[in-house]
């Protein structure tokens, strides 16, 4: 080995400056730490040990000229291994760095990667572990972003597509082979342009932090395909690159940013900062663990063997540790700075939030972010929930986070399976769920609208399963939520009945329609618009396979569906409809009765009229009883285009069309009468969901106090002449 220089304390990670390469490992409980070097691929290659004689505030620190992007490394620590006390240190395990900016190899699950000797957890394992886990990689930081700029797409101009990079184009017959699947294959033209149609402004990808495959996974022939089981929280995933996984995963990423920025798209990474892949006591020592255990983990207080859980994942990330904070906020300045995405979605956010026990609002983690001049400035999406007491927390997340609204999904999921007592509930979610939000300065964008996500059911099976069927996942069909909250429309699965698959696509239709005109920021599920199916599986999380990846290739059992096809042909128009009219994408959350001013005469003027007025299909306003009435499930709601009361940009007042939508979750036909002259004169149908292939220059003009026919289980979208 050449010369070993001293190096800094700081940044953590390998820092390659173009001479040579920092390294800085933080560890409270080690004695010794030792770099290891390695000159082959994993499993492989001559290693080279450098101990680290400098330790400032328990960093451990040097520098090494001529070590190069490329080289592959990892630590061993020396220092006292007693579980009681929660101290697992062990030199025999090979440790990737925490802030190892790409990761090469995975772990082949052999019995050295375990702190013990399999059947006795109380007993030691010396065995080395070298070859059979991954290596941290030295990565360059240089790369060629241009003119790249965030596209900063405000919230209420938001349409969020949800996609696995894997399962977007593994089965993709214009993305070629070698790209499928991977971080270029996502950032492919062919898929560009479908998001592009589609009116998506932001790509949520579930995660793309290296993650591992769980043990217990592949001795069932399966794999961790969602990735929700992080173990660096720096590199991007190495399975997703196309070139290679010595740091050519970095620039690929860095590349698909590139891309879709350019597209006029943002990239949202769903990130796992709760828990990491190296288990409860008896999972393997991968990293933190053998680092320091009793510093990155929250260990039970009786017992420091085991660990605290309210992920269900087996471990939690001490969140009052100043060093575990300190890693959670580098990681996210990190992917803002180094990897220009534009926001984050944190799984299970309410164990960031638990600082010793129950949830805390303004705990320490939401301080940081709230006065951190990078982090603080993008998009910030909470999951609003654990497992843990108390976990539960759609609504109570600090101002500044925007929440996937569980609440929205269940209740649009209600409504249209025919719940009753549903209707007040669908008007608070409909119009920006002010009930939840409103109390502490939120505005509707602080809502995440969606009907499903990568966890249930796709939008297919929603209306084509009332149970879930995991047998695929080997676990006895006992995994996954019985709380689908959904209906299959009188037959369970495929089905060759028309009037059953036309009343599928119908209720898809409503679905779809619900979401991309409620009020707040609509997210949607990869594939639903291509009508994808997992079978009833509702729990896919381990189905790497054309169980999970979106077929392309336009043939399904009921329906066929290509670039034409009608379902996606609805989609692209009801996103135009969200995107082109302002009243359906509001800032703001309606203020109704308030707004009045005069009595509604006959001589009323638009602006004087409410900005938001629920009637009954009758043509009445709707009243206290009507909302109390279990039994009703339609209503006509009445948006006003002269009333939102909010400027633009510039300062301008916003004007827009007025329109209605008339609502029937029965199931029958309902005759419903247009509000008198002041709420509209003329009224052209735009959208119906029972004719989907409806042409706004084909439609008939309504008259006000006209009687329109809506069909059973059907949404029409009325745009005032």
């Amino acid at each position: 080995m050449a010369q070993v220089w001293p190096g800094e304390a700081y940044p953590l990670g390998a820092r390659f400056d173009g001479a040579g390469t920092n390294f800085a490992v933080f560890s409270e409980a080690a004695e010794r730490v030792e770099l290891c070097l390695f000159d082959g691929p994993a499993a492989d290659g001559e290693e080279t040990r450098v101990v680290l004689e400098e330790a400032d505030a328990f960093v451990w620190h040097a520098y090494l000229p001529g070590v190069m992007p490329g080289r592959r490394y990892g630590y061993r620590v020396h220092g006292p291994y007693d579980p009681r006390r929660g101290l697992r240190c062990n030199p025999a395990k090979l440790l990737l760095d925490p802030y190892a900016q790409a990761v090469e190899g995975k772990v082949d699950w052999d019995e050295s990667c375990f702190g013990y000797r399999f059947g006795d957890p109380c007993s030691r394992n010396d065995a080395d572990s070298a070859r059979h886990t991954m290596r941290s990689v030295v990565v360059s930081p240089y790369f060629d972003w241009g003119d790249d700029r965030p596209p900063r797409i405000p919230y209420h101009e938001t349409v969020i597509y949800e996609a696995h990079v894997k399962g977007l184009t593994a089965r993709h017959p214009e993305v070629p082979k070698d790209l499928r699947g991977t971080y270029a294959g996502l950032a492919h033209p062919v898929i560009v342009d479908h998001l592009k149609s589609l009116g998506v402004t932001a790509v949520e990808l579930m995660p793309v932090h290296q993650f591992v495959h769980d043990d217990a996974l592949t001795q069932r022939r399966l794999r961790n395909y969602w990735g929700y089981n992080t173990i660096g929280f720096f590199a991007p995933h190495n399975e997703y690159s196309s070139s290679g996984h010595r740091g050519e995963q970095v620039l690929e990423f860095k590349s698909m940013v590139k891309a879709l920025h350019e597209a006029g798209m943002e990239v949202i990474l769903d990130v796992v900062y709760n828990h990491t892949a190296e288990g409860n006591h008896l999972g393997p020592t991968l990293s933190f663990r053998g680092l320091d255990n009793a510093s990155y983990y929250r260990l039970a207080e009786d017992d420091r063997r085991y660990y605290m859980d309210t992920t269900g994942t087996g471990n939690s990330l001490l969140m009052h540790s100043p060093h575990v904070l300190q890693l959670i906020m580098d990681s996210l300045r990190y992917w803002v700075t180094e990897m220009h995405v534009d926001g984050f979605r944190f799984d299970l956010a309410a164990t960031l939030a638990r600082e010793l026990h129950a949830v805390d609002r303004l705990s320490a983690f939401f301080d940081l972010v709230q006065q951190d001049p990078v982090v603080s400035q993008v998009k910030l999406i909470a999951e609003p929930w654990d497992v843990g007491e108390g976990g539960y927390q759609v609504g109570n997340f600090p101002p500044l986070w925007t929440e996937w609204n569980g609440q929205y999904r269940d209740t649009m999921r209600d409504f249209w399976r025919g719940r009753p007592g549903t209707m007040p509930d669908f008007a608070s979610r409909l119009t920006g769920s002010s009930d939840l939000y409103a109390d502490d300065g939120r505005r509707p964008i602080a809502s995440i609208n969606f009907i499903t996500c990568h966890d249930g059911f796709t939008l297919h099976d929603l209306v084509s399963y009332d149970h879930k069927h995991n047998d695929a996942n080997g676990e006895s069909n006992r995994d996954g939520t019985d709380d689908n909250r959904s209906w299959n429309c009188g037959v369970e699965g495929p089905t060759d009945d028309l009037d059953v698959i036309a009343l599928r696509e119908r209720q898809k239709r409503n679905f779809l329609t619900t979401l991309f005109l409620s009020q707040g920021v609509p997210m949607l599920s990869h594939g639903d618009e291509l009508g994808r199916t997992q079978k009833g599986n509702n729990n896919a999380y381990c189905q790497d396979n054309e169980l999970s990846w979106i077929d392309w290739t336009g043939l399904r059992d009921d329906m066929f569906f290509d670039e034409r096809g009608p379902m996606l042909d609805f989609v692209r128009r009801l996103s135009k409809l969200r995107t082109e009219h302002p009243v359906f994408r509001r800032r703001r959350f309606f203020r109704g009765d308030q707004r009045k001013r005069k009595a509604r005469g006959a001589r009323a003027k638009p602006e004087n009229l409410p900005d938001l007025v629920w009637f009954r299909p009758s043509g009445e306003e709707m009243t206290d009883r009507d909302w109390r009435a279990g039994f009703n499930k339609s209503l006509n709601v009445f948006l006003n285009g002269d009333a939102i009361g909010e400027p633009d940009r510039r300062g301008r007042r916003i004007r827009d069309a007025s329109f209605m939508l008339l609502i029937n979750a029965h199931d029958g036909d309902l005759p419903f009468v247009l509000p008198p002259a002041p709420y509209g004169q003329l009224w052209i149908k735009v959208l119906d969901t029972a004719d989907p292939l409806l042409a706004e220059e084909e439609s008939p003009v309504a008259k006000a106090r006209e009687t329109v026919p809506v069909a059973a289980r059907s949404i029409q979208v009325l745009r005032r002449a």
